[in-house]
C-alpha cells in the first residue's frame, strides 16, 4: 500500500486498517509455524504497512506533513 494512499484515510479508518493488518499478521505467524505458509514475503509487506501507518498517524499528532 502507497503512502499517499494512506495519507487519503481518516483516522477512524486506520485504526481499522492496522487492526486488520495485525490480525492478517497473526494469522500468517501461525502459518509459518505449523509450515503452511508458502509466501514468506507476505509477512515483511504487512508488517512495512503497519509501520507506514503507525508513521502517518505520528505526522498527523504531531502536525507534520503536507495540510491537506
Amino acid at each position: 500500500m502507497k503512502p499517499s494512499e494512506i495519507r487519503d484515510k481518516h483516522e477512524e479508518e486506520l485504526l481499522a486498517l492496522e487492526k486488520e493488518l495485525r490480525d492478517q499478521l497473526v494469522k500468517l505467524g501461525v502459518a509459518r509455524a505449523t509450515q503452511r505458509l508458502k509466501n514468506t514475503a507476505q509477512l515483511g509487506k504487512i508488517k512495512r504497512d503497519i509501520a507506514r501507518i503507525k508513521t502517518i498517524q505520528r505526522e498527523r499528532a504531531l502536525g507534520i506533513g503536507a495540510a491537506t
